[in-house]
């Protein structure tokens, strides 16, 4: 199930929705001030493909980010994106950039073709320019979702990505700040939305195999199936996509969980138990998990999961 249905597609359906995507702005870009309101948000196209032209020099670049909104401020309006990203990519605020850079492009040949269909005099240099003196721009507001067990160690802004600069240089340098945002380390966003709430949540504590801080937050609570299928797409969990399947049906968490555990458990039993255990708690291991998280998993010792990680750490 898990393979059938694409990661990008689940999160964009996800984001698609207002009051989730409104939610995450205000949590993240305006620092839980309510800004953005959901039922003013429209959405756009995604397409920002566009036509680079210079004198002896053009090329077409084609791009489609992710969801894009915008919403009306007084009489003019912002434009709004989400790109969510699985793996660390190290030109991601170059990448964010290009997007943004081709926002502003397509705008702008839009004004230029409005401009050239219109019969009254322009001056030369706005003839140059194909745009008048008084159009302007609407500003372009992104936001990266990045939903990996491993913690960013990539570039957060243009800078990042430069060689070192000398003093008189960088004061002059115009850089390009990226608005990522990290699942694994959200616990400082204030989110309202109830459903992107959960699904930061309970996929943060997955990473960190906090099970026991998961059972005891959502005990008595059911989930709605699609929310599973989103976890299950972030964590990388075949188990918690096919719970997901019927999205007329809710997910009791606690269950969810223990299925999740009996995968693992069943994952060691088909490679072979002691191999595929030592595999596991190198997995989770890695994955940030504790050492409680992993015995509780296994349904054995601590001693039993440490000894493990000292024998594996003496034959690296």
């Amino acid at each position: 199930m898990s393979d059938k249905i694409k990661t990008d597609v689940v999160l964009k359906d996800f984001w698609r929705a207002n009051d989730r995507f409104a939610d995450l702005f205000n949590a993240v870009v305006f620092h839980g001030k309510q800004v953005l309101k959901p039922e003013e948000l429209q959405e756009l196209d995604t397409e920002m493909s566009g036509i680079i032209r210079f004198k002896d020099y053009e090329e077409s670049l084609v791009r489609t980010r992710d969801v894009v909104k915008k919403m009306a401020f007084g009489v003019e309006f912002a434009i709004l994106g989400i790109e969510s990203q699985q793996r660390i990519h190290y030109a991601m605020p170059l990448r964010t950039l290009l997007y943004d850079g081709m926002g502003y492009l397509k705008e702008y040949q839009e004004i230029s073709r409005s401009r050239k269909e219109e019969k009254g005099r322009m001056t030369e240099d706005e003839f140059l320019s194909k745009m008048r003196k008084e159009d302007r721009l609407h500003p372009i507001i992104s936001i990266v979702v990045y939903y990996s067990e491993k913690s960013w160690d990539g570039p957060m802004c243009l800078k990042d990505m430069i060689v070192e600069m000398p003093e008189e240089i960088e004061r002059i340098f115009s850089d390009y700040k990226m608005n990522l945002v990290q699942i694994r380390e959200s616990e400082q966003y204030e989110f309202h939305n109830e459903d992107v709430k959960t699904v930061f949540e309970v996929s943060r504590e997955i990473f960190k195999g906090n099970f026991d801080k998961i059972t005891t937050l959502y005990k008595d609570r059911d989930i709605k199936a699609e929310l599973i299928t989103v976890i299950g797409k972030i964590t990388d969990s075949a188990d918690l996509m096919n719970q997901g399947r019927n999205k007329e049906v809710s997910v009791n968490m606690c269950t969810a969980l223990e299925r999740l555990k009996d995968e693992g458990r069943q994952e060691g039993r088909q490679e072979g138990r002691q191999e595929g255990i030592r595999k596991l708690v190198l997995s989770w291991t890695k994955k940030g998990y504790s050492v409680k998280a992993i015995a509780d998993l296994l349904e054995e010792s601590e001693e039993f999961v440490r000894k493990i990680q000292e024998e594996s750490e003496v034959l690296v």
